[in-house]
């Protein structure tokens, strides 16, 4: 009598540990990206749909298809590849790198990889079929000349530019758009019956119908007239629409922005801590346009408790909405001299997140004990419930605590307690940002002054004063709590990350400080309190701004990553972006991760995974540079204006920059910049020093160095490319005495002979 076989058991689903998570976010959950990253590496081997499919038990018609959208979806953030049979790849097996593409006005290009480390050079060749803001893979194929690591072009993951605003011209026949974007060294072709009445020398906006390939340039058409060149505000059109900033709030938006009321509804006051009897207060710039931070202090025995309370940004925003993913597009407002492209829309910005005067408003709370050396000995977050006690500004705050002016006084008396409170805590945080030894850098910020018709009438810098300090010190150490209470609770989060100076970087900057007699501590891992010593041992030096200004470019950019890794600048183990949700996502995602904590959530049912934050720290990264690239481009335009009338003038300047092709001046108390070609030097040949910041005259012994003071005449400006240009003025006593050393030059040059 035959056995019977035993009946198999059902094939097991391989462990998913983020099961939990997909559960709640999909009716029929299939394997996560971390699993199914997990099981291709175990793999060992490249895998094709089918067998994929197969391994993690998916059959069903609906599982295939949600299989089939999430290996899409990781193909297009770079975490995978099909090679040529269809099989899928890890991109982290394979000799590949996934990042940015930043372009260059002269055709090449460089790829920011996701993961970090240096930008791969991509030569005009490989930059035809990409724009500026792409992303892509790409294969190192070597070092260029130059040392740098070299690309070639594997796959474009994803398209970023989709419209361009520029110029339009007709040549020959053939009618253009030519970018202002300088990063864009494409020209986009308009077809004939795609020019909607644009005439030459127009600012237009065009959209790409066709993206650029080996073979030829991109294509596209005429969506929008702009105007002309010169029309007041301009400049600002151009840089929204040339650097692709999301401006126009889409359709779902604006349907859910309706559902929201001026004040705050009632049922969401419930189950918060009310701190509406708390006299927290706001203070910002006199023309700050949206107020989503309070403090409050009050003095516990030796120290103090500060309250840091932040607008609840993400009660109103909700994971997956329309407002959320048009927030999340943006990634952060974007400000501009005369008018902010917010991230969010005015009915939360203005209105339901802005902490504004006696009025109910709900926050995100960080409570903290601090000591009177500054340390923090204990934090906790929860929500709140507040009303604004006052709105001040800074110019007030520092009259009442620095000036001790008596009306002011008098004004506030109710008040100048909690601000001598909030004062004596910023000078316990001074002291141990002192002790940590985190680096003070001078810098100068301008605004601009506009006069009639819109022109610009001045450019002024921007004071710091204590009030400023003060609100620094003290949203800082708010950041410093939310990403130690991010870690210790293990939720997938972004950080703000500032990562040490790289080996290359500290190599060139020891040798320039060789140069001085100086030298920099912490062997080949300095921190920042190596940097803070330095500044500190040469501030009385002549040429303290020059070694200030080589310390501050050997460091790295800092940027979003949910990896922590410190801020090296502040010197701080942990930190993370939590001070201003309405107007910067990361803060957004920090708020929803410690609401999620406080809710009784983990890791496990966080509704996002560490890969996701991955990829929303690159793009929340992209967007911080890419606003920063289009107010630039703005300031750039406005101040080349500002200077058209001053043609032939003399101005007194600072030397800003060194480079192969001249020198950048900064000019003294107009605060422009303009270039110095090499061959509008004095006659000579010159030669670039790199290391030493510096150009030397190789005749006359001539040398222009960073930051040392010249003086230049207006020579060009350039209001197409946002340029000018300048000539050094060389004196009758500075020319005699260069005739020695010619003479000596000469001698050298005949002994070697």
């Amino acid at each position: 009598m035959k056995k019977k076989p035993k009946p198999q058991k059902a094939a097991r689903r391989p462990h998913d540990p983020y099961a939990e998570r997909e559960a709640q976010k999909y009716a029929r959950p299939i394997a996560s990206r971390e699993a199914i990253l997990h099981w291709l590496e175990k793999a060992g081997t490249p895998l094709r749909f089918e067998r994929l499919a197969q391994d993690l038990h998916l059959r069903h018609t609906d599982e295939l298809e949600a299989l089939s959208r999430r290996l899409a979806a990781m193909l297009r953030d770079g975490q995978l590849v099909q090679n040529r049979r269809d099989e899928y790849c890890l991109v982290k097996l394979l000799p590949l790198v996934a990042g940015t593409v930043i372009g260059h006005r002269d055709g090449f290009g460089f790829l920011k990889p996701d993961e970090g480390g240096d930008d791969v050079f991509l030569p005009p060749r490989q930059m035809r079929t990409l724009m500026h803001g792409d992303r892509a893979l790409v294969r190192v194929q070597g070092r260029d000349a130059r040392g740098r690591a070299e690309g070639s072009l594997v796959d474009v993951l994803e398209r970023n530019t989709h419209e361009v605003a520029g110029r339009y011209v007709e040549e020959h026949g053939v009618s253009f758009v030519q970018p202002d974007n300088s990063r864009i060294a494409h020209t986009v072709l308009v077809p004939a019956a795609e020019r909607n009445g644009a005439r030459p020398g127009q600012m237009v906006v065009a959209e790409l119908t066709q993206q650029p390939d080996k073979q030829s340039e991109p294509i596209g058409r005429v969506t929008r007239i702009l105007g002309e060149r010169h029309a007041p505000g301009m400049e600002v059109e151009l840089a929204v629409h040339a650097h692709g900033l999301p401006h126009d709030w889409p359709l779902d938006v604006q349907r859910e922005m309706r559902a929201f009321d001026e004040s705050v509804p009632e049922a969401s006051k419930q189950g918060r801590l009310d701190l509406r009897n708390t006299p927290l207060v706001t203070i910002d710039g006199e023309d700050a346009r949206d107020f989503d931070d309070a403090v409050y202090c009050e003095r516990r025995g030796n120290g103090f408790r500060l309250l840091v309370a932040i607008a609840d940004v993400s009660h109103y925003v909700q994971p997956g909405s329309a407002l959320d993913l048009e927030a999340r597009n943006r990634g952060t407002s974007v400000y501009f001299p005369d008018r902010v492209i917010p991230m969010l829309p005015k009915v939360l910005s203005n209105g339901l997140c802005s902490i504004n005067p006696e009025v109910d408003r709900l926050c995100m709370v960080c409570d903290m004990r601090v000591s009177a050396e500054g340390n923090i000995s204990q934090a906790h977050f929860y929500e709140g419930l507040m009303r604004s006690a006052a709105r001040f500004t800074y110019t007030r705050v520092a009259g009442i605590l620095v000036d001790k002016d008596e009306k002011l006084r008098r004004e506030y008396a109710q008040l100048v307690s909690q601000l001598e409170n909030l004062y004596g805590v910023y000078h316990a945080l001074a002291k141990a940002r002192a002790k940590r030894g985190a680096i003070d850098f001078d810098s100068t910020e301008t605004r601009v002054i506009f006069g009639e018709d819109r022109k610009v009438a001045a450019i002024k810098p921007l004071v710091r004063n204590d009030a400023h300090r003060l609100i620094e010190e003290c949203m800082i150490a708010a950041n410093v709590e939310a990403a130690r209470f991010l870690e210790k609770h293990q939720i997938p989060a972004l950080y703000r990350v500032h990562a040490s100076p790289d080996a290359d970087g500290l190599k060139e900057l020891r040798i320039f400080l060789g140069t001085l007699g100086l030298s920099l501590g912490g062997g080949q891992k300095p921190d920042a309190m190596h940097y803070a010593r330095l500044l500190d041992k040469v501030k009385g030096r002549p040429d303290k701004a020059l070694i200030q200004t080589v310390l501050l470019r050997s460091l790295s950019q800092a940027v979003y990553s949910p990896v922590n890794v410190g801020h090296f600048g502040l010197s701080l183990s942990h930190y993370a972006h939590f001070t201003s949700p309405i107007r910067r996502y990361p803060d957004l995602l920090v708020h929803r991760a410690i609401r999620h904590v406080l809710r009784g959530g983990s890791a496990k049912n966080f509704q996002y995974s560490v890969t996701q934050m991955e990829n929303l720290g690159s793009h929340c990264s992209m967007t911080e540079r890419r606003a920063d690239e289009a107010t630039r481009d703005a300031m750039d335009w406005l101040k080349a204006e500002y200077m058209q009338d001053k043609l032939g003038e003399e101005f007194d300047g600072l030397i800003t920059g060194v480079l192969p092709f001249g020198l950048f001046v900064q000019l003294k108390d107009l605060y422009v910049e303009g270039l110095v070609h090499v061959t509008s030097l004095p006659s000579d040949y010159y030669s670039h020093d790199p290391v030493g910041h510096r150009m030397v005259g190789e005749r006359s012994g001539r040398i222009y160095r960073l930051t040392d003071p010249i003086r230049v005449r207006v020579s060009n400006v350039n209001l197409e490319e946002h340029k000018i240009d300048f000539e050094p003025i060389i004196s009758a006593q500075e020319t005699r005495s260069e005739r020695p050393a010619t003479r000596h030059a000469k001698k050298l040059r005949h002994k070697k002979r």
